[in-house]
């Protein structure tokens, strides 16, 4: 898989309307328009953005600044007025609904702020079910790999227990857990830690920058600005635009040294 998302050469073309390049995400001009009875509100104008593998990215703003439709425009959630979005070689704008679906599910992990996570299904069996959903893996790898996963995220011994059974801060490791389930390069997370107390937010954080140093590529929406300094990278969205780009770190490395 990491092969045709990381095996490509700048600036060439690929078939089907897709674009090579060393880029991870790459956002070009992307105009966002919502129509209502009160007239149009443009929530993104003209955007563009980088992003490359390996970077921990925390976008912020105030409400209504345009940061979660951004998100929504990368993770195929929600498409653009006008413009381009690449995530690796995919031109997510150009997918259909079913392949936006089957796409989603392999390449890009998607963390909300409420979990989400299905009230009737087991907390092995809510990771499960992204597995099976792409027809990823075999039964028996599946359950082995939930369980691994589980255990990534110190909640294994929950493990059959349903969500209302365990805490919230546990609830959002599951998600985490369940967002990997396919081994995404790129993992979306959009307040995670919103609903949190500080204790938990300072546990997801360690969590997120150990997916970083292995490899993982993430993206995370907060209002809470220290801990969107934590990243590698922080970008601010003001009325639909990008204000600020601030590099905060030049290698994972460096988090040894804070």
């Amino acid at each position: 898989m990491f092969k045709r998302w990381f095996g490509r050469n700048k600036a060439s073309n690929g078939k089907n309307g897709n674009k090579q390049t060393d880029s991870l995400i790459e956002l070009n001009d992307v105009v966002k328009i919502y129509e209502s009875a009160a007239g149009k509100f443009i929530a993104l104008k003209g955007v563009d953005l980088t992003v490359n593998k390996g970077e921990f990215v925390s976008v912020v703003g105030k409400s209504g600044s345009g940061k979660s439709t951004l998100i929504n425009m990368l993770t195929g959630i929600d498409r653009p007025t006008s413009g381009t979005v690449y995530v690796g070689d995919t031109a997510v704008h150009t997918l259909s609904e079913g392949q936006m679906a089957v796409w989603r599910g392999k390449d890009m992990g998607i963390v909300f702020q409420f979990f989400q996570l299905l009230p009737t299904l087991t907390l092995v069996e809510n990771i499960m079910l992204p597995m099976d959903f792409c027809n990823m893996y075999s039964f028996r790898e599946r359950e082995s790999r939930a369980m691994t996963l589980l255990e990534q995220v110190d909640v294994v011994e929950h493990a059959y227990k349903l969500p209302t059974a365990i805490s919230g801060g546990q609830q959002q490791r599951v998600a985490i857990a369940r967002a990997l389930a396919n081994d995404p390069p790129i993992l979306v997370a959009d307040e995670p830690t919103g609903n949190l107390d500080s204790k938990t937010t300072e546990s997801i954080l360690r969590l997120f920058k150990r997916l970083v140093s292995k490899g993982k590529t993430i993206l995370m929406v907060t209002h809470d600005n220290d801990l969107a300094r934590q990243g590698t990278r922080l970008i601010t969205i003001s009325d639909g635009e990008i204000e600020g780009d601030e590099t905060l770190l030049q290698s994972t490395k460096e988090w040894n040294d804070q």
